[in-house]
């Protein structure tokens, strides 16, 4: 089983196209978009798994997934 989480992206890489900046659960990380068909652009939403962002998702969808997580609990 993998686990995908949703992050937004908060801004594009000028030194590297695959790269993007993105808030991660309120952590700023770097995770390359290479795997994706379309360019993204700050705002969007991705689902991201080992610092690869596997598919672009709706807000909609993004608050579907994190709500699923916070009512697990830990």
């Amino acid at each position: 089983m993998c686990l995908g989480i949703p992050a937004r992206v908060r801004s594009l890489s000028a030194g590297h196209p695959d790269l993007v900046e993105v808030d991660l659960a309120g952590v700023p990380r770097l995770i390359n978009v290479g795997l994706l068909d379309e360019p993204v652009a700050p705002g969007d939403w991705v689902l991201v798994h080992m610092g690869f962002a596997l598919s672009t998702m709706t807000e909609q969808e993004a608050a579907d997934a994190l709500r699923v997580f916070t009512e697990a609990g830990p």
